[in-house]
């Protein structure tokens, strides 16, 4: 199914903000809790893995980000 180049030159913008808004959200979160990881490693050297499991939490809103421009570019 063509759309026509208005609605797809949209539906591609609608992509970029939807990862780019993504993208932006994990890093500002990714920033608050690297500094939590730090500082509670630098205490208790134990705590190493739970900061690197919480950092890699926030890298899942940028695959679902990335998931909708995908499915949203499959339209165009």
């Amino acid at each position: 199914m063509a759309l026509d180049p208005a609605t797809a030159g949209l539906a591609l913008i609608g992509a970029g903000i939807a990862i780019g808004v993504a993208g932006l959200g994990t890093g500002i979160a990714q920033g608050q809790i690297g500094a939590a990881a730090v500082g509670a490693t630098a205490e208790n050297p134990k705590m190493f893995g739970r900061g690197l499991t919480l950092m890699v939490l926030p890298e899942t809103i940028v695959i679902f980000g990335f998931v909708v421009a995908f499915l949203i570019y499959g339209l165009v």
